[in-house]
């Protein structure tokens, strides 16, 4: 349901602490006391995936705000939050695609990925995932290098996610979100010196003043610079967003499938 008002229960999404080696980077006050293992609770969180785990950035009521990263998905939750997004498929069909990404995809374009699907873990490689898919379900079927190379990470949030923490942690894209921001306008591509500015602009004016600095502060990690800025997107959405597309759908195991923004 394209542009409606939908709200998130306010709810703790708390997970038991994994073991696992973080780097975290706050803008947080004096003490400094504000990464994603401290008892204090990030508030609004956003969550993107990178080849070495996830990376998350938390915004809070008061404006501070930082980011963090792990391995899985349970040690960032940890913490607990009011509301999450997380900027990989929540929800997924036995065949074909999902209704909210060709919609989507109508609006951003090629960042959507299409083609998220049950099985699609069952096959060896992309090239025989292709050949099942033209063959049951027609030539324009198939499954891009992108969504197969992140086939991994969307299973484990497939694992991550139940119907009831659906109610605080919700599928997000990040060019949906920066189409919002920028007066429903597709921005310059992300990878472009002027696009990737307009990004950390939009970004800054909603409270993430400190993302240049982390940009520069994120070698070492492994993180990407546009996952760094994607999660900070989620953030934001996890705090402001009221719209979605999609919704009606709903998979096996229970979860809609819906992307906010």
């Amino acid at each position: 349901m394209e542009g409606a008002f939908y709200t998130f229960a306010v709810a703790s999404c708390a997970i038991p602490l994994e073991n696992s080696s973080t780097f975290s980077c706050t803008d947080s006050g004096a003490d400094g006391n504000s990464d994603l293992e401290g008892t204090r609770v990030a508030e609004y969180l956003g969550i993107d995936g990178f080849r070495g785990g996830w990376v998350a950035a938390w915004i809070d009521d008061r404006g501070d705000h930082g980011f963090d990263y792990a391995a899985s998905l349970h040690r960032l939750f940890s913490a607990g939050c009011k509301r999450a997004m997380i900027d990989m498929p929540i929800g997924l069909k036995i065949s074909g695609h999902r209704a909210c990404d060709l919609r989507a995809r109508e609006l951003v374009g090629a960042a959507v990925f299409l083609g998220a699907r049950r099985n699609l873990w069952e096959f060896p490689d992309q090239a025989s995932a292709n050949r099942y898919y033209w063959q049951h379900e027609g030539p324009r079927m198939g499954v891009s290098c992108q969504l197969w190379n992140i086939r991994d990470k969307i299973r484990e949030v497939d694992d991550f996610i139940t119907p009831e923490r659906q109610a605080t942690i919700g599928e997000a894209h990040p060019e949906l979100i920066f189409r919002n921001l920028g007066d429903q306008l597709r921005l310059e591509g992300k990878k472009s010196a002027r696009g990737c500015e307009r990004r950390i602009r939009l970004l800054a004016d909603r409270g993430f003043v400190k993302l240049s600095k982390w940009l520069t502060q994120r070698y070492g990690t492994g993180i990407g610079r546009d996952d760094l800025i994607d999660a900070c997107a989620c953030a934001v959405a996890a705090r402001d967003s009221t719209a979605r597309l999609g919704g009606d759908e709903i998979d096996v195991r229970g979860l809609r499938m819906e992307t906010n923004y």
